[in-house]
């Protein structure tokens, strides 16, 4: 693992993590398409047992897109069983850690197994403090806008009262801190519908290596590639991050 950067310079507190490449990785290897995304699992446990070490309090990453669902329907049932093997084997790890697990998203539509499963992890893992876990899952970010516009209609009150920290507590994210850094893997250069409210200040930083070979070391380059950025919020001085 790659040395922890000094403690003299801030550092982010959430980073959130589009997991890019796991079918390239697989074609590169001539391996099918579902031994990547199975490796990438692999990865996320990696990266999520480095993250409180690097200085981390929240780790979002993105599990399955709204969009996802028109992949074809055997990869589809793969990135479910995934979830199921992912919270069968880690959640005794993750709750006997102080890992609190979320899983931002639409409920509606998932596989009635998957649900339950989502629900038993989230109420296991509810009393922990040490680092938040959200897996953002059947999650698009204008989906949840619109969420989140339907629940303030639904609640009758006036719009007059609507401010942008009212909305925020409305999204399925409600519960993190404010997204310092955005990092996407395998080089590819987009959001993809992923965090566009909270990530409205985030750095961002695109890495040039395959999700299922993510871990340790590539976390620890982008929490110092954070610590040298000079952040500014709409117009105020620059706030430089390293020491």
């Amino acid at each position: 693992m790659a040395d922890s950067p000094s403690s003299d310079a801030e550092g982010p507190r959430h980073v959130a993590l589009i997991m890019d490449g796991n079918g390239r990785w697989a074609k590169a290897r001539g391996l099918p398409r579902a031994l990547g995304h199975r490796a990438g699992v692999e990865a996320l446990k990696r990266t999520v047992q480095a993250a409180p070490e690097l200085g981390l309090t929240c780790l979002t990453v993105f599990g399955f897109s709204t969009e996802n669902w028109r992949r074809p329907a055997a990869e589809v049932s793969e990135l479910m069983g995934l979830v199921r093997n992912y919270v069968e084997s880690d959640l005794d790890r993750l709750e006997r850690e102080g890992v609190r697990l979320r899983i931002p998203g639409r409920r509606e539509g998932l596989p009635d197994d998957i649900r339950a499963i989502v629900e038993r992890a989230e109420a296991r893992t509810a009393h922990n403090d040490r680092f938040l876990l959200q897996v953002a899952f059947n999650y698009g970010s204008r989906a949840d806008i619109v969420d989140a516009a339907r629940r303030f209609a639904l609640s009758g009150e006036d719009p007059a009262i609507l401010t942008e920290d009212r909305f925020e507590r409305l999204l399925s994210t409600s519960d993190a801190p404010p997204v310092d850094l955005v990092v996407r893997t395998s080089g590819e250069r987009r959001l993809s519908n992923f965090l566009m409210w909270e990530a409205a200040y985030a750095e961002l930083l695109f890495q040039d290596v395959l999700w299922p070979d993510y871990g340790p070391d590539a976390l620890a380059k982008a929490v110092e590639a954070f610590r040298t950025r000079e952040r500014r919020f709409g117009g105020l001085e620059p706030t430089r991050q390293a020491g």
